[in-house]
């Protein structure tokens, strides 16, 4: 026999909550099948409720404008909501509607509910539309499309859309970090269009990842990367605390982490950027010779790999000397986590910084098909929003359960160097 999930009326009206709120994400509801186990009626229940309440939403901000609790203003104002009846195809739906009054004329009506409360071919068009959401995974198509079907204006869609990333935007921007130890500081660059942004990523004390901060700029830009730090500074990343910086080896981000949080914490360089700076430099016939090097000597303590990378660099000096230089640059720093002494697992997760490509890489896909970025305010928007929809599927990061040992060395180094501080100062 099937067991199915119940879902009570908070989860729908949380998920209609969202919708209003950041209509240009709609939950993925394959998804929503995959994981709850639910019937197709139920989902078709949920997910067409949610979708015709967000719509109702709309249709009353272009009659009455945005909500302003404790502060009427014009002839038509909010008034709570009530119980309505909504048609999707041949089903009946029990809806929250809002409510409007003209403050002489009385009640006025919500142009998309009058639309929607009796059946007939409107209904069954937004049945179709939500259904193909569903079937082909279009699921931002949903909203506008069934907000346009019953009259409501694009300009009040793409609004809703602008606002709610907006909205995220500074959420993200003031968000507080005091309680939380960050041990890792993940920094890479993303580019959407010709649009470059700057993306930090942190890892706590027991594994689990945090969207730091966002900024328009490129990686490559020292004054970019100092005031993203600086920010996260204000916003309560202790600088006094020691930890692990994970760069993909741009010279102006090692220069902000200096001018920011000092010259004493450890930086590792990512060992996937490298290897594909140097076979950028090699025919493709010496690609394979040099993977398995480079691969092999990272597993080495850090002196012995360091040699072994030196004398293959040497090889190449004469007939690739390019490749020899990129080999040599930064060496130190890609062997960072192996003086740590760090366990294998843990190691694999510091060594590269997958942890904010691989979000980067969730951004990408939730805004893959937006080709025309107008600016970079639109740029952050977007990547904020996406940013954060990634972020709800974290998880801990590989070998979670040995940070201790980091935490353990990052601190003990710290206690040494205020040692040797105090024994130059006496």
């Amino acid at each position: 026999m099937a067991q199915y999930q119940v879902v009570s009326a908070a989860d729908k009206r949380q998920l209609s909550d969202f919708l209003i709120r950041e209509g240009q994400f709609l939950l993925p509801m394959v998804k929503l099948l995959e994981q709850s186990e639910l019937a197709i009626e139920q989902v078709i229940d949920v997910t067409g409720r949610a979708c015709v309440e967000a719509v109702l939403e709309m249709s009353a901000k272009e009659v009455a404008g945005d909500k302003s609790p404790g502060k009427p203003s014009g002839e038509v104002r909010w008034h709570g909501s009530q119980e309505g009846l909504a048609h999707l195809g041949e089903r009946k739906l029990r809806i929250r509607r809002p409510r409007l009054r003209h403050k002489s004329q009385g009640e006025v009506e919500i142009p998309a509910y009058e639309a929607i409360k009796t059946p007939g071919k409107l209904a069954r068009r937004m049945m179709s539309i939500l259904l193909d959401g569903v079937s082909t995974r279009r699921y931002k198509r949903v909203i506008p499309e069934m907000a346009d079907t019953v009259g409501v204006s694009k300009s009040a869609v793409s609004r809703a859309s602008i606002a709610a990333g907006q909205k995220l935007l500074e959420d993200l921007a003031e968000r507080r970090f005091d309680s939380l130890d960050i041990l890792i500081v993940y920094l890479d660059g993303l580019r959407l269009g010709q649009h470059h942004l700057l993306g930090a990523v942190g890892v706590d004390s027991s594994g689990e990842k945090h969207v730091l901060g966002l900024r328009q700029g490129s990686s490559e830009n020292t004054t970019v990367v100092s005031e993203l730090l600086a920010d996260l500074v204000r916003r309560g990343l202790d600088p006094a605390r020691r930890r692990l910086f994970v760069i993909d080896g741009s010279k102006a981000l090692r220069a902000g982490i200096d001018a920011v949080f000092g010259t004493n914490n450890p930086v590792q360089r990512c060992r996937t950027h490298k290897l594909r700076n140097v076979l950028d430099h090699l025919p493709k016939d010496q690609h394979a010779n040099v993977k398995s090097t480079l691969r092999a000597a990272w597993k080495l303590p850090a002196e012995q790999g360091q040699r072994r990378i030196e004398q293959l660099a040497r090889w190449y000096e004469k007939k690739h000397p390019s490749a020899s230089a990129s080999l040599l640059e930064g060496l130190d720093e890609l062997f960072t986590i192996n003086t740590l002494h760090l366990p294998p697992k843990l190691m694999r997760g510091l060594a590269t910084t997958n942890v904010i490509e691989s979000t980067h890489g969730g951004v990408r896909q939730r805004i893959g098909r937006v080709k025309n970025w107008q600016d970079g305010s639109m740029a952050l928007r977007w990547a904020s929003a996406a940013f954060e929809a990634t972020a709800k599927h974290f998880n801990r990061i590989m070998g979670h359960q040995q940070l201790w040992m980091l935490e353990a060395h990052l601190e003990q180094s710290s206690e040494q160097q205020k040692v040797g501080e105090q024994k130059k100062v006496g």
